[in-house]
């Protein structure tokens, strides 16, 4: 095993429906899963020993040792390796930071087998592919949709996902039924705009701050919490109306995180 460079994409629940709760507390999830190019980096290295260094924008926080899940993948997967992870998505941020991370470090390895002891979110990380994702997180299906230009959106809010689960009233909804076929963009976005985020009033409700960023995105044809939040998203018809929005956010709201990004459909990028 070489050293390698990996790479984290974002994570984003363009829809997430709430269909039930298991006798073991877990919730039964209906949710449409793409990525986005952007995320984190991380740089692996065969070692005699584990060590973890973290650095990047949102590096404040970050465990260093084996309370980080990249360090239990590793170790989960019979490795010692150094880990270098550049933090480039806000955590506690409903993108699927530290389960892309996680699975970057599986993909490795060599073993995917370990995903879902990693956590709900881990297996779906495991391909940038948009996935249905169905269950806790193990009932898996590869969908196709247009491509999507994105902006996501936080406000610097870590919200921890059981307290959104918590703040659940209604932990009973319909899924998202039969998908449809999309032959274009537009009747995507149209289908996209009458799914929900179950997770999204509570979270609003924790962190009414929430509101305010949907109400940023209010230009775009889909806007979103993604995951137990608190990133929202925008979904537009082009790269030019995603990064105009971005500067109109961003100029207005100098502490968020603002970012534009298109979604993958392919492979992961290479790295550099």
């Amino acid at each position: 095993m070489t050293a390698a460079e990996e790479f984290a994409p974002a994570k984003i629940n363009l829809t997430l429906h709430v269909t039930g709760q298991r006798a073991d507390g877990y919730h039964l999830l209906d949710s449409l899963v793409v990525f986005a190019d952007i995320g984190d980096r991380l740089w692996l290295t065969p070692a005699a020993q584990m060590a973890l260094d973290v650095g990047g924008r949102f590096a404040d926080g970050v465990p260093r040792d084996n309370r980080n899940l990249v360090w239990r993948a590793a170790e989960l997967s019979g490795q010692r390796l150094r880990i270098r992870l550049e933090k480039n998505l806000p955590h506690g941020a409903g993108i699927g930071g530290g389960s892309s991370d996680a699975a970057a470090v599986l993909r490795f390895c060599g073993a995917p087998e370990h995903a879902p002891s990693l956590g709900a979110d881990v297996p779906v990380c495991l391909s940038p592919l948009p996935q249905r994702m169905q269950g806790i997180g193990e009932e898996l299906a590869p969908v196709s949709v247009p491509p999507c230009h994105l902006l996501l959106v936080n406000p610097g809010v870590d919200l921890p996902t059981p307290e959104v689960f918590k703040a659940l009233e209604q932990r009973e909804h319909a899924g998202m039924g039969p998908l449809p076929r999309w032959p274009s963009a537009a009747e995507f976005t149209a289908w996209l705009a009458a799914q929900r985020n179950d997770l999204e009033p509570a979270a609003c409700r924790l962190a009414p701050v929430i509101g305010a960023v949907l109400a940023q995105l209010g230009d775009a044809p889909v806007a979103r919490m993604s995951g137990s939040g608190a990133t929202c998203f925008g979904l537009y018809e082009n790269a030019d109306l995603a990064r105009a929005a971005a500067r109109r956010i961003a100029a207005a709201n100098p502490g968020w995180w603002v970012q534009p990004a298109a979604m993958l459909s392919g492979a992961l990028p290479a790295a550099g």
